[in-house]
């Protein structure tokens, strides 16, 4: 008769607890893996999500060659000799933004006209070609990253998507000339590939970047590699957090974006859902457009009191406020521009002392 004994064999078992242990590793992988991807649904924030949160209120920076050719949308054939920003000051950028209290800025480093502000080496249409400006041998970039880390605060760049972006907001194509699609024309056949290298760039030799804001993503060009393009982002520096304008899908975006000029006739109450629990911002335009205009509405701001509330309800909504101030044709934050900035840093009790 065989004997009805238990086996305590110790290989036996201890294959067994081994067994128990690799698929408890398993499950718990798993688990932490399918909280962290419904982190932003169950209302729940990641680390670097509520990070961005305390940061609050940030300056958004449209400043580009569309600002020395009054229009919104650049589209590629301007002169690159009329971005002659003589007073260029990204110091009185910076200390406007300390001023009203702001935590961090947004650059365009590269809109609609594929102008690049930094020495791309995948292009000449870059700041070599701003001769009026320091003979092409700047570098925006470096410029705004330096006074902004200078002084504590934190960074990131806007990166405008291909797009169908002619005639509108001031972009007239050259006779004859085809569309650019809003990258330089180095980009054409591969816009994926091409911006895939300019990220390489701008995130391997400046630092540790903060932020960075794409406009534009779901464009009908490269809309189906947006998963590999922000994840080529994050290869490049996990802890920067990825907006995709005007995007509420948390497998898209790292924040919720809002841009509210875009709601006309809606209030800022309507558009950003009261009971919102997905950390989110809202950009919005102190004065009549993102870039600077040669019109004449360009004193034309925002009420000090108007910004502080808005300011107030999205941060009550978990979302911060993202507002943009536009520099003029010299490189600086017009006056009247300033002195609202230090007025809305007064109202919310600001000290610079």
């Amino acid at each position: 008769m065989t004997s009805s004994a238990p086996n305590n064999d110790p290989q036996s078992s201890g294959g067994i607890r081994n067994a128990l242990i690799g698929i408890s590793c398993i499950l718990i992988l798993w688990l932490s893996l399918t909280l962290s991807a419904r982190a932003g649904e169950s209302g729940n924030a990641t680390p670097l999500q509520e990070e961005f949160l305390r940061w609050k209120f940030g300056l958004f920076l449209h400043f580009n060659v569309a600002t020395f050719n009054n229009r919104e949308w650049a589209n590629g054939y301007e002169d690159p000799a009329t971005f002659a920003a003589d007073k260029l000051d990204c110091g009185q950028w910076a200390d406007t933004a300390k001023a009203a209290g702001m935590k961090y800025a947004v650059l365009t480093v590269k809109h609609t006209g594929g102008w690049c502000l930094w020495d791309s080496r995948h292009t000449t249409h870059d700041v070599t070609e701003f001769k009026n400006y320091q003979q092409g041998k700047g570098d925006v970039v470096r410029e705004f990253l330096d006074a902004f880390r200078g002084r504590g605060l934190k960074v990131g760049f806007y990166y405008c998507a291909p797009g169908n972006y002619d005639g509108r907001f001031g972009n007239t194509l050259p006779p004859g000339s085809p569309s650019l699609h809003g990258l330089p024309p180095e980009a054409a056949g591969d816009y994926t590939g091409f911006m895939k290298k300019q990220f390489t760039e701008l995130l391997t030799n400046y630092g540790p970047i903060d932020f960075v804001w794409i406009d534009q993503w779901g464009n009908p060009y490269t809309r189906q590699d947006w998963p590999q393009l922000k994840a080529h982002i994050k290869s490049l520096q996990p802890r920067c957090l990825v907006v995709a304008n005007n995007s509420h899908s948390d497998s898209q975006t790292d924040i919720h974006s809002y841009e509210l000029p875009i709601f006309r006739g809606k209030t800022l109450s309507d558009v950003l859902p009261a009971n919102n629990q997905h950390p989110s911002e809202v950009c919005d335009i102190l004065g009549p457009s993102w870039f600077w205009n040669q019109s004449g509405d360009q004193s034309r701001l925002l009420p000090a009191e108007e910004v502080v509330n808005r300011l107030r309800l999205c941060n009550e909504r978990q979302a911060n406020y993202l507002l943009n101030v536009a520099p003029d044709m010299t490189g600086r934050l017009p006056e009247a521009s300033v002195k609202r900035l230090r007025e809305i840093g007064q109202l919310r009790g600001i000290s610079l002392d």
